[in-house]
């Protein structure tokens, strides 16, 4: 099982266990990007990144950011006894880099808690909640070396198109019964 939630304080335990877990590997989907140092394993650093990625939503044409929306992925469904387990970030639209390298979704599951198919089912709730915005394609995009991630994506539907700029591209037809508000992957506060 796996679900998404909106970031909230009320994750921390666990979102610091997560952080912790990456060390200082990559944490793709996590938003952390959008501040100006690391992110840490305490509360106010949780705090402040879940200010920044409220406030992020809209995106900023600007500097090149489009709309998205921010997720942390847990391991049940999202209850209140549930924990964070990694992040995904999805993309309401593509601009020229994004469409590149970057695509619609972006994922990571803690270390600790991979192969064990959290990746796959946040894959699908993040495609479906695509649905729901009315995106029918979406693109998702690996590093070439990134075998394990090549199979969630294929798992999930990836269509392989190309390799640009070391990138592996998937394109995922959404279903249509993914559409609508409240439907199977709507996130839960």
């Amino acid at each position: 099982m796996a679900a998404l939630v909106l970031p909230d304080l009320r994750w921390f335990p666990s979102w610091a266990a997560t952080v912790t877990d990456f060390g200082d590997g990559v944490m793709h989907g996590s938003g952390s990007w959008n501040l100006d140092h690391p992110i840490e394993p305490t509360e106010a650093s949780c705090r402040e990144l879940v200010d920044v990625l409220a406030e992020r939503v809209a995106g900023d044409p600007e500097i090149g950011r489009v709309a998205s929306t921010y997720f942390w992925i847990t391991a049940g469904d999202g209850g209140p006894g549930d924990e964070v387990i990694g992040f995904l970030n999805l993309r309401h639209d593509l601009n020229d880099w994004l469409l590149e390298e970057g695509g619609h979704i972006g994922y990571s599951v803690r270390p600790a808690r991979r192969r064990q198919g959290h990746a796959t089912r946040a894959l699908a709730l993040g495609v479906r909640r695509a649905g729901e915005l009315g995106i029918e394609r979406v693109l998702v995009t690996c590093d070439t070396d990134n075998a394990a991630s090549a199979r969630t994506i294929e798992a999930g539907g990836g269509v392989f198109e190309d390799v640009r700029k070391d990138k592996r591209r998937y394109w995922i037809t959404v279903p249509v019964a993914a559409a609508g508000p409240g439907g199977a992957g709507a996130a839960r506060r």
